[in-house]
């Protein structure tokens, strides 16, 4: 008979549970020491190992011989759990049995020592199912059990347990497990299956997942089934993804206000075996993610992403407001519940809520008319900085840079700028205002040095490279000139100086010196 992947690989001894590493190290080390509690209340979400430590603790506690605190798994008590004929560990599921004579009965039984094992082990999974009434016939159980007793209660809503039942536990916090920690037991899963998966597509499930090992292991099963190879296509056709790039191609047309592209990306996904649902909450999770990646100092700190997407993420976010951004996760989620109500019309709500994106004009609510005087602001604020825009030559200035010489008379290129300027450390606003302006420059400004003079009337721009010719243009000096501006770096329109950076020369060596006479 198969067995599916989650149960085949469930972890047997605290070592193999991955990601949960400050619930298991103090686990083993009270099994060890043989200063097990009375009652354990693990909580987290699905598929983070609740249930896998619950029955990992109650073979320690029980193992005729343990290993630093973690089951052998070779003994008959362990063997017994294992293959769930020990009658003295009981899993109990709280949403069938969550009654008072349930309850009541479990109470009676506590008394009777264990029949074949050192300890009775009672795992109540999904507890904040029972009634109040079964709360109340729990308690003083729980809070002066036999010394024979452990309970060890589960739960995936904290909040739903009252709070005496919660003081009288040990309680255990289950975080979501990383990203790259999934994808590389799926890979360790795939290795001992003779299946392929690339890391790709694992770290795609993985992403799926939310944090689940469960679920992403059953999400890689059903990729694979019929021993398919297990590629980022694959997954992307199976769970009715679209991808990081056809969402981010999707807010790109919504900047441009292209609106016939995306009536092409509605009909795309509604011809396709993907779901519309599907689509518009990674649509939702794109702009949740750009807000992140804008007002964050680092994403990857937050979000689970490969350096291409964190890029991808970076040069989107660019491109809009705050207040644009807040207004367009207003019409998502308000297109998300439309979806969930009357789901025969996901289409149509689809269409009307990428057009009133690309049309704030055309929504009354409070969060469209911000992003409107958002624009306006900006418009206004330029129109008050002296009339007329700066048009400030670019200088190519290779020799614009400072020398330290050390004792062994080593150089090292160091930027310069003019006496009393000070270097901008966070450009991140400018950066958005200039891609709002033209999308070609966010990315060269973003790895430029800007230093602005402490009257904040000039700002000096060193960048090299194509960087240096991009930024050189009179438009590109026009919008750095605004978009320093709008972020109030700089006092109203500023003079702009874009320097080349120069490289220092390397101090000549015998080698070189052979080397030009071959």
């Amino acid at each position: 008979m198969h067995q599916a992947l989650y149960r085949k690989y469930r972890p047997q001894i605290f070592e193999d549970v991955c990601g949960q590493a400050h619930i298991t190290d103090v686990l083993r080390f009270q099994a060890a020491r043989d200063r097990v509690s009375h009652a354990y209340l693990f909580c987290g979400s699905r598929g983070t190992g609740k249930t896998t430590c619950a029955k990992i603790l109650a073979k320690a506690v029980n193992c005729e011989a343990p290993v630093d605190g973690s089951p052998c798994c070779k003994c008959q008590s362990c063997l017994d759990i294992d293959s769930g004929s020990a009658t003295d560990v009981i899993e109990m599921d709280a949403a069938s049995n969550n009654g008072v004579d349930d309850i009541r009965r479990l109470c009676e039984e506590v008394v009777y020592t264990p029949s074949m094992l050192k300890k009775k082990v009672y795992i109540i999974d999904e507890v904040h199912m029972l009634s109040q009434g079964a709360f109340n016939a729990l308690l003083k159980t729980i809070e002066e059990p036999p010394a024979h007793i452990v309970f060890i209660l589960a739960t995936t809503e904290l909040h739903k347990i009252p709070a005496t039942i919660v003081s009288r536990c040990q309680r255990f916090d289950f975080r979501r497990i990383d990203m790259n920690i999934i994808a590389d037991r799926l890979e360790y899963i795939a290795d001992s299956e003779g299946a392929v998966l690339e890391r790709a597509a694992a770290q795609l499930i993985a992403r799926q997942a939310q944090g689940g090992m469960r679920d992403a292991i059953g999400l890689f099963e059903l990729c694979g089934a019929g021993g398919a190879d297990v590629t980022e296509a694959r997954v992307k056709t199976v769970l009715g993804l679209s991808g990081y790039e056809t969402v981010a191609g999707v807010m790109k047309s919504v900047r441009a206000n292209k609106m016939g592209e995306l009536f092409g990306v509605v009909a795309d996904v509604v011809s396709s075996s993907k779901d519309l649902s599907v689509f518009w909450q990674e649509m939702i999770g794109f702009v949740r993610d750009m807000l992140v990646s804008k007002y964050s100092g680092d994403a990857a700190e937050y979000l689970d992403l490969t350096e291409a997407e964190a890029q991808l993420l970076a040069d989107s976010a660019a491109q809009f407001t705050l207040a644009e951004l807040v207004y367009y996760c207003k019409v998502l989620d308000e297109g998300s519940a439309s979806m969930a109500r009357t789901p025969q019309n996901k289409r149509i709500t689809a269409e009307m809520c990428l057009m009133r994106m690309c049309r704030p004009e055309l929504d009354s609510s409070a969060e469209a008319l911000s992003a409107r005087i958002a624009r306006l602001e900006d418009q206004i604020a330029l129109l008050s900085m002296g009339g007329g825009f700066v048009s400030v030559e670019a200088k190519n200035e290779p020799e614009a840079v400072c020398v330290k010489e050390d004792k062994e008379r080593q150089t090292e290129a160091v930027p310069i700028a003019d006496t009393g300027d000070e270097l901008v450390r966070d450009i991140s606003e400018a950066v958005s205002r200039i891609a709002n302006m033209d999308p070609a420059l966010p990315e060269f400004l973003r790895s430029s040095e800007v230093y602005v003079s402490a009257n904040g009337k000039s700002l000096t721009v060193y960048s090299d490279g194509f960087g240096h010719i991009m930024l050189s243009t009179p438009t590109a000096i026009k919008h750095l000139s605004e978009a320093f501006a709008l972020a109030k770096i700089t006092d109203g329109r500023a003079d702009v100086k874009v320097i080349k950076k120069a490289v220092a020369k390397k101090e000549s060596s015998p080698a070189d010196e052979l080397g030009g006479l071959l």
